[in-house]
């Protein structure tokens, strides 16, 4: 193991770990986190572990918690650490720090203060699953987490619904169920996915098929472990006013709202916004 009295130029570094499988950390990681002079990290506790299985030593170094709830009382100490010419590495619990995870504020407010921040790529969930769904990957849009309720996941997923590339999520296996349900009413239930779950683990398991096929089959299932749902993009439809007026009195009916009648619109027949609006007008305006 290397030695981490080798000194690395001062500046922060955002070393990505596993999200599963412990050697999924590279070289390169492991070498950072030997040398850095100050090692941060979202939870000590499971750093630790990690640093344990790698046969990194700690030494006199410190492991300084950073984490959404103190990261502002941390940041300044951070920088301070940066500005007397330290390096500085931080790790989130599992895959690449600021992806779903601490570190966005940090690498803003340290490049702010003109210092370098370096990325240690490696494991991510959104790249993992997007290699195994059997999906289209030259354009994709990553969502995060969905809001728990309902309601407004479904806003959120008709205001993405027409993003012309493949929708990335990470979801609960508690909301799971319910959100495939969201995803088939506002996007649609024909668009093919994948519920990729426990990535480079054990039981690894990607399904796919349609939204329809998905919401069906976790219907009655609450599975475990960590889940990212991928979504393949709206199907290109050529499709008449005549279909999308019809569709618009129908939702209308439903939404009762202007606005949540074209987004769902939008949404499932793959259309854009902007013209599904327009035409929304013009039927009020002729009634």
């Amino acid at each position: 193991m290397t030695d981490h009295h080798q000194s690395l130029d001062s500046g922060l570094y955002f070393v990505a770990t596993p999200i599963g499988a412990a050697r999924d950390i590279t070289l390169r990681g492991l070498d950072i986190l030997a040398q850095a002079d100050v090692l941060a990290a979202e939870d000590t506790r499971n750093t630790r572990r990690l640093l344990d299985i790698h046969g990194v030593v700690l030494g006199d170094r410190r492991l300084i918690p950073y984490h959404d709830h103190n990261g502002a009382a941390q940041r300044p100490k951070l920088i301070a650490a940066i500005e007397a010419g330290k390096s500085v590495a931080y790790v989130s619990d599992a895959g690449t720090p600021l992806i779903a995870d601490p570190g966005y504020a940090l690498a803003r407010d340290v490049i702010a203060a003109g210092f370098k921040v370096i990325a240690a790529p490696g494991a991510s969930a959104v790249l993992a699953a997007l290699a195994v769904a059997g999906l289209p990957t030259d354009r994709f849009f990553f969502a995060g987490f969905l809001p728990p309720k309902s309601a407004a996941r479904r806003k959120v997923l008709s205001e993405i619904a027409p993003v012309p590339g493949t929708l990335v999520f990470y979801e609960s296996p508690k909301r799971l169920s319910k959100s495939l349900s969201d995803m088939v009413q506002s996007l649609g239930g024909d668009r093919h996915a994948a519920v990729c779950r426990e990535l480079t683990k054990k039981f690894e398991e990607v399904r796919r098929g349609t939204l329809d096929d998905l919401a069906l089959s976790y219907q009655d299932e609450t599975p475990k472990g960590e889940v990212v749902v991928v979504v393949g993009p709206p199907p290109i439809r050529e499709i008449g006013p005549d279909v999308v007026a019809d569709a618009l009195r129908v939702a209308l009916a439903n939404h009762g709202s202007l606005r949540d009648a074209v987004d769902h619109v939008a949404g499932t027949l793959g259309q854009p916004r902007k013209q599904v609006y327009n035409l929304a007008l013009k039927m009020e305006k002729d009634k």
